[in-house]
């Protein structure tokens, strides 16, 4: 079959031949209809040495589209010609950048009645992002968030997520040339981090009182931004790194608690880490069935195609959405 592998050995993308893998017991041998590409996939080469075996024909690619064409000794409740949405486990070798992947069962769900690649460019991004919200900071009891970076991927499902729940104010920080997209996602809001003080322009737009909750989509400092805009016993989500309470202004005074979410711990930490991220997939294509959520700036790309595709990714040349389609 045809695939894009990565060698970790000189940090390449080659897009080559390899055998046809075979499904384990608990396995899905999925044809690939659909794959988004993501900065996971990108930077592969900041995380390959915790992926034990990896080698020169490892295939990369998380969010897949596909139909089941071999099902593994083990597997009950799916059948050959199911068509599967799934979240990739980044540790196995045999992902979505081929025409063939293999995926455990146990985290498949059914693809929504959507088109497969606007499908694809859904998980890594949208089930964090629901996750997130949902999840973790339980966001239908409160009336305002804040997102940092709400132009990207995850913060841009973020805002549309916000804007299905009726927040009253979606605040989110991105450049200036960003604040009309985000609008159109759903911020109330849009604050140019480059020449204003995001903290002070939240505190007026919230009357001094802070946002409930607050998701950090984008790392670096902007932890310390999101737990500063954070008003009484006030919630954040860190997505990038591990948080850091003792750099947060107040944080004992103001009662503030801090979470961490990271999608691929689903696929390693039991049986209610799989049903989470089970039904944060379910919950989130139903939403994007029923029109409540877009995939926008989707561009569709060949299996050959990824390896240059990724690059541009690493050096943050791309807008929009990847999806590589066979």
């Amino acid at each position: 079959m045809k695939t894009t592998c990565y060698n970790p050995a000189n940090d390449t993308f080659s897009y080559t031949d390899k055998a046809l893998p075979s499904p384990g017991p608990n396995d899905v041998l999925v044809k690939v209809l659909a794959c988004g590409l993501n900065p996971v996939d990108a930077k592969i080469n900041l995380w390959h040495g915790a992926a034990p075996g990896m080698n020169a024909d490892w295939v990369p690619g998380l969010d897949v589209t596909g139909e089941i064409v071999e099902l593994g000794s083990e597997v009950s409740g799916w059948s050959v010609g199911d068509k599967v949405l799934y979240h990739g486990d980044m540790f196995r070798p045999n992902g979505g950048f081929a025409e063939f992947a293999i995926h455990a069962a146990a985290t498949l769900i059914p693809m929504p009645k959507v088109a497969p690649e606007i499908a694809a460019a859904t998980p890594c991004a949208g089930w964090t992002a629901w996750r997130a919200l949902v999840d973790k900071l339980d966001i239908e009891r409160h009336n305002a968030l804040f997102v940092a970076g709400g132009s990207g991927g995850v913060g841009s499902f973020a805002l549309q997520i916000a804007r299905g729940f009726g927040l009253e104010k979606v605040i989110t920080s991105c450049s200036a040339i960003n604040h009309e997209f985000v609008k159109s996602q759903g911020a109330t809001h849009a604050i140019d981090y480059r020449s204003q003080d995001v903290v002070s322009e939240l505190l007026k737009i919230t009357d001094g009182a802070g946002v409930p909750i607050a998701l950090d989509t984008v790392g670096g400092d902007n932890d310390i931004l999101c737990a500063s805009v954070l008003g009484y016993e006030g919630e954040m989500v860190e997505l990038v790194q591990t948080v850091r309470p003792e750099l947060y202004p107040d944080a004992f005074m103001k009662g503030l608690s801090f979470h961490q979410l990271s999608l691929g711990s689903g696929h390693r930490n039991g049986v209610k880490a799989v049903a989470d991220l089970v039904r944060a997939g379910t919950d989130f294509s139903a939403w994007l069935e029923q029109g409540k959520l877009q995939v926008e700036k989707l561009t569709e790309i060949s299996l050959s195609d990824v390896g240059d595709a990724l690059k541009q990714i690493r050096e943050q040349r791309t807008v929009g959405k990847i999806v590589l389609v066979n």
